[in-house]
């Protein structure tokens, strides 16, 4: 250890003795609390620790360290106290040097008396308990940091789990009904207007599949091709996204357009059902409940589901989708969709202001890992509250109805964790990036 040369003159004259010096095992106990002590010791090679015991309690708490070129001893010998604070012992297999009260000054006419010789040996040993102080209560400022988020996240999950028992009652009564109310429509129209049955069959099996830009842009083109008013073409745009229209189509359009609405309605509902109760499942998350993981879960399809829950955040949002043939992996579809939800999400909030807004996601893999990138063109994320986004109880969200319990990254970070994967963020003026490796085995 490289010492200041006024300490280092004090080593190499007081502390070289060999009559002066000592090994001892691990585990001896150099010195005892309250015990006597007239020495000061030199750690000459090993480590030891100070232990401070609370009178009357069996409460024992380690102090300090010292190991090679470190001094203890310090204050029952200066003070003359001659009684030591802590209890001392011996980590490892140490040897130590010493000075007692018999030990006189040498070239005092230069140096100084014994105690101004030794001043750079309380200076060096009072930062070195400083040092040890001040890591210690960081370290207790974390420690209760961390108990305090787990109380907050013990009494969240535990209202997470109330509120979905109770909303998870709700929705199953929604997906029953609507199940059975589309079965009594079907069979009451196929008996009393079986010709109506194939625009509402259609209504239910695809429901509208086509993109609100997308609908527009075909709108015109079949106003302009089969003279239709405005909000005909807009509505058959959406419920016959490409090809020519067929003629029983056209014979009765508005009964026909009806009839497919009233489908898309009845497919829209029992999607949205079946969302909701994802959605419940997925509030468990919070108490830290585990999924149940299925093998050949496709990334990309849980993707696809988490736009489908967010489409009224991304009515003016353009997303791009770059996806991969992937390997399917064993996983939670609805943990995953939780991940890509709170992300985009985000995203779009983040995206209010932004002129054209776009997202972009692009999945990958390589090797034996899946690669995720969603990126947005919303403002950059500064690099401070790029450090906290992962943090429980972080957000950013305080106006309006834009507030936030900052969870939504937390539970992401836990998820992705909890599969082995890592997520990164990346933002500069142009893109925000999170990216995420998740391993395929």
């Amino acid at each position: 250890m490289h010492q200041p040369k006024a300490l280092q003159r004090i080593i190499d004259t007081y502390f070289r003795e060999p009559s002066r010096s000592v090994s001892v095992k691990a585990g001896t106990q150099v010195l005892k609390q309250d015990g006597y002590n007239d020495k000061l010791y030199w750690v000459k090679k090993g480590k030891l620790s100070g232990y401070l015991n609370k009178e009357n309690s069996e409460l024992t708490a380690r102090v300090f360290r010292v190991e090679q070129g470190m001094f203890f001893g310090v204050h029952s010998f200066f003070s003359r106290t001659f009684m030591a604070s802590t209890t001392v012992i011996a980590e490892t297999d140490s040897e130590l040097a010493w000075i007692d009260l018999n030990t006189e000054a040498t070239e005092s006419e230069i140096y100084g008396s014994f105690s101004e010789q030794f001043m750079p040996v309380m200076v060096h040993e009072l930062a070195q308990r400083q040092m040890i102080t001040g890591i210690q209560a960081l370290e207790k400022e974390k420690a209760l940091q961390k108990l305090y988020a787990a109380e907050q996240m013990t009494t969240l999950g535990q209202l997470a789990a109330g509120i979905a028992h109770e909303l998870n009652n709700a929705v199953g009564v929604l997906s029953s009904k609507t199940e059975g109310l589309q079965s009594a429509i079907c069979h009451f129209l196929a008996e009393s207007k079986p010709e109506v049955s194939p625009f509402i069959d259609l209504g239910i099996c695809t429901g509208q599949s086509s993109t609100s830009a997308e609908a527009r842009k075909r709108a015109k083109e079949l106003q302009e091709k089969y003279g239709l008013e405005r909000d005909q073409a807009r509505q058959l745009a959406r419920a016959q996204p490409k090809g020519d229209i067929p003629d029983f189509w056209l014979e009765n359009l508005d009964e026909a357009l009806q009839y497919w609405d009233m489908g898309r309605d009845l497919h829209d509902m029992r999607l949205a059902s079946k969302h909701a109760a994802s959605i419940v499942r997925s509030v468990k998350q919070l108490g830290g409940t585990d999924h149940a993981r299925q093998p050949d879960i496709d990334i990309n399809d849980t993707i696809h589901k988490s736009l489908s829950l967010l489409q009224s955040n991304l009515r003016r949002v353009n997303v791009v989708l770059r996806p991969a043939v992937l390997p399917t992996i064993t996983a939670s579809t609805t943990e995953l969709v939780q991940v890509w939800v709170n992300i985009i999400k985000n995203a779009c909030d983040a995206m209010e202001d932004t002129p054209e807004p776009q997202i972009e996601i692009i999945t990958r893999h390589s090797k034996n890992r899946l690669l995720i990138t969603i990126s947005n063109n919303g403002p950059m994320i500064d690099e401070a509250t790029r450090r906290k986004v992962f943090q429980p109880n972080f957000t950013t969200k305080k106006g309006g109805l834009q507030f936030g319990l900052g969870l939504g990254l937390s539970i992401v970070l836990r998820i992705v964790h909890s599969y082995g994967g890592t997520i990164a963020l990346k933002s500069d003026p142009e893109k925000t990036k999170f990216r995420i490796k998740l391993p395929i085995a």
